[in-house]
């Protein structure tokens, strides 16, 4: 009714009792035809009687009634929750967070700063996806499990430092920590997205045996090397000023990345400048995209204040009437 819906609809049933009340009322007051006093001064000093406006005050009762039951019924519009179909996958966004990543040849950034905004972007273009974030150098952490609450998502990219974990490059480490994350979720589409500006050489785990294993989950591993050709700034210390930066050469492991990437199904992207992340997120967005149930929550909007504050208007009509215009009782 009117987008409404209510959340005790029994409480409704005392309004037939409404009218009711009011017969019993009207019969009662029909049967008050007079009033005994002992003497006619203190008729004369008490309230005089306003006929006109006695007749209004059985409807102010009544109405006054009506709207503590309708407050009470707790009418209220727009929520529901309903499942409903939708394209979406399950991505595992995984990040390398060592010292490299503070390369400045993505100027005027380096290259976490660059990430993080690209990766930003890139979760602001889901809609019914579940993402996932897994931040690692020497040894790898998941962050946030896979959701749809991007706001998480999006403060913990916030939060990534160069530092928070041990230096180093263990991408095979990454990718089983990643594909356990993915191995079970319910999405018949699972993507990894692994980032990394360097050559792995941390780890216990071959991260070619890592691939594999998430290839049997059916989990397809987009890599992307980050970082220009040739040399780079890359920081080397402390010095008086902050960290000390040496040019220092370029070293991505592309053969490894390409085999990690061709061994799932995937492919692999290289990314020398922030316009070249950008594009390579833009072509994973066009992943193929398969059939997930999703359950879609619309918040309530309680509308008993408007029928509580008509109710206590007519009780307080009612209660200016007898005070003002001196109904007798």
């Amino acid at each position: 009714m009117f987008g409404l819906n209510f959340g005790h609809p029994e409480s409704l049933a005392l309004l037939a009792l409404l009218p009711l009340w009011f017969l019993w009322q009207r019969k009662r007051e029909s049967q008050r035809r007079t009033i005994p006093f002992s003497r006619a001064a203190v008729l004369a000093a008490g309230p005089r009687p306003s006929l006109r406006w006695v007749k209004w005050l059985p409807w102010l009762r009544m109405l006054a009634i009506a709207g503590v039951i309708l407050a009470v019924a707790q009418p209220r519009s727009g929520a529901r929750a309903e499942r409903v179909n939708s394209d979406g996958i399950d991505i595992a966004l995984t990040v390398d967070i060592s010292s490299s990543m503070l390369a400045e040849d993505f100027q005027p950034q380096n290259r976490m700063e660059v990430a993080r905004e690209k990766l930003k972007r890139f979760v602001l273009g889901r809609k019914t996806d579940r993402v996932g974030l897994i931040a690692f150098s020497g040894e790898a952490l998941t962050q946030v499990p896979l959701t749809t609450d991007y706001p998480v998502v999006l403060a913990a990219i916030d939060n990534l430092q160069v530092g928070q974990l041990e230096d180093g490059t263990a991408i095979g480490t990454a990718i089983a920590t990643a594909a356990n994350r993915l191995r079970n979720s319910p999405g018949r589409s699972r993507v990894m997205v692994l980032l990394t500006d360097g050559e792995n050489n941390r780890g216990a785990i071959d991260p070619r045996t890592a691939a594999q294993a998430a290839g049997t989950f059916g989990i397809r591993i987009y890599t992307i090397g980050v970082g220009s050709e040739g040399m780079a700034p890359v920081p080397v210390g402390r010095g008086l000023f902050g960290l000390r930066y040496e040019n220092r050469p370029v070293k991505i492991d592309e053969p490894l990345l390409t085999e990690i990437a061709s061994s799932t199904g995937g492919r692999y992207f290289r990314a020398k400048d922030a316009a070249a992340l950008q594009a390579i997120y833009e072509q994973i967005d066009q992943l193929e995209r398969s059939a997930v149930e999703a359950k879609a929550f619309i918040r309530y909007t309680e509308r008993f204040r408007w029928p509580l504050l008509f109710g206590l208007a007519a009780l307080c009509a009612e209660l200016w009437l007898r005070a003002r215009r001196g109904v007798l009782p």
